[in-house]
């Protein structure tokens, strides 16, 4: 358990403000709280105090596929051929463990202390199981993490002659597969360190429609909420047009796949009858603006979503669609891409951080997570404001997401345990992890 100690002086939008916690949790906020004997103490200021960013999709098997060549100048259909369909087969233990591993510190040295990562990579021709992997190498870090559980019962017809398609499952398999993760390593409650999501690749491509509706049934047997990918692109929209004669939310709704425990990353091609539906419902959505930005996708009508009642959160998504692949990042271009697309008023940072953190926390279930309160989870970022960048802002608490580029992390707790100091993370070996990284991508790009 995490011991007792007090934030203070830290810079908060409610102004200059002390934190303390105890045993992993917030037990009291506000201004001159003063030390008691035995508490150790924080000098946050000058400082940025924020919650925790909660990732709410990635892909961490892509870590090291970024920048592939024939990938970064086509949109999402020849993309996923160059890139996932072309790698992904290779992706073995060795190579799963150095890209969830570094691809995890990438996104804790962003403030992230929350990662939903979407596998997708199951099937016994893969030879193992990727599950225990992911959980271990979060625990290692010390993050929370929850296992969007994917896969398909089917693949796309992608791969040429000479290439291994993607690892695929029966519905059974699939259905064994994902109740025994459950039992090893979900947590249901609202302040778990691990949790795990049905999460299907893709509603239309990747499994029969009476499929997708007993996955959606046998989730809420278990108690798990429901996660997919939907309307990324146009070819959704016409996919479902042409096959259902039904925009692609209302189909999802026939088939059970709507409401308050299902999200859906992207969502860019949306009408307003489908942004309504997914208001009333409560549905979500975890908004990738960057990788929708580097692949030509468009701009997610998030705001309106927002508005019509749809939980919100960010996503980074892989970083073989996102080099840049951290909180931070992400949050300083949705702020751009929004404003570019809608006008300069369209998105302000506030918004961003709420989504970035409580959005994200309610999207699966981390009731005690994603907010400076007392009684919530010490999940805490501290950002530092020594650089030139930051010098001159007159509205330094916005700072690390308007001036972006690295964070200068001073502290980073999850459930008050400090896993990040001063920029570093304890204990990890990072030239070892780069070197093992390099020779990862050495036989990938050689066997492909």
């Amino acid at each position: 358990m995490a011991g007792r100690f007090l934030i203070q002086g830290a810079l908060t939008r409610a102004g200059v403000t002390d934190v303390r916690v105890e045993s992993g949790v917030i037990t009291a906020v506000g201004p001159a709280l003063g030390a008691t004997d035995g508490e150790t103490v924080v000098d946050a200021r000058g400082a940025v105090l924020m919650p925790g960013f909660i990732n709410t999709h990635h892909h961490l098997f892509q870590s090291v596929l970024k920048g592939v060549p024939a990938g970064l100048a086509v949109p999402l259909m020849p993309w996923l051929e160059a890139v996932p369909y072309t790698y992904g087969p290779r992706i073995d233990e060795e190579a799963l463990t150095v890209a969830a591993t570094l691809g995890l510190a990438e996104l804790l040295l962003s403030g992230c202390t929350t990662v939903a990562d979407h596998h997708y990579l199951f099937g016994a021709s893969l030879g193992y199981d990727p599950a225990p992997i992911l959980f271990a190498a979060a625990e290692s870090l010390g993050l929370r993490f929850v296992l969007l559980r994917g896969g398909a019962t089917k693949t796309r017809a992608f791969a040429g002659p000479d290439d291994k398609p993607l690892p695929h499952e029966p519905l059974d398999a699939m259905l064994r597969g994902v109740q025994d993760t459950v039992h090893r390593f979900h947590d249901p409650s609202p302040s778990a360190m691990r949790k795990v999501v049905m999460a299907p690749t893709t509603p239309f491509y990747s499994t029969t429609p009476d499929e997708l509706r007993e996955l959606a049934r046998a989730a809420r047997a278990m108690g798990i909420g429901l996660h997919s990918h939907l309307s990324e692109t146009d070819d959704y929209v016409r996919f479902a047009a042409e096959r259902f004669g039904m925009r692609p939310v209302h189909w999802c709704a026939e088939h059970e796949w709507i409401g308050p425990d299902v999200s859906f990353a992207h969502m860019v091609h949306l009408d307003a009858s489908e942004i309504a539906l997914c208001g009333s419902t409560r549905t979500g959505i975890a908004h990738c603006p960057q990788s929708n930005g580097r692949l030509g996708s468009g701009v997610a009508p998030v705001q309106a979503l927002h508005e019509a009642g749809a939980i919100v959160g960010i996503g980074v998504d892989g970083a073989a669609s996102n080099e840049a692949a951290d909180m931070v990042s992400e949050l300083h271009a949705a702020w751009l891409i929004h404003r570019a697309a809608k006008g300069a008023g369209a998105m302000d940072t506030d918004q961003l951080v709420q989504w970035a953190t409580s959005g994200g926390a309610r999207l699966f279930g981390l009731g005690d997570v994603g907010e400076i309160a007392p009684g919530r989870q010490a999940d805490l970022v501290l950002y530092g404001l020594d650089h030139p960048r930051y010098a001159g802002n007159h509205d330094p608490v916005s700072a690390p997401i308007t001036a972006a580029g690295a964070p200068l992390l001073r502290h980073v707790w999850v459930a008050g345990r400090e896993v990040v100091r001063d920029g570093a993370i304890p204990g990890f070996d990072l030239p070892a992890w780069l070197a093992r990284a390099d020779a990862v991508v050495r036989r990938l790009r050689r066997d492909a």
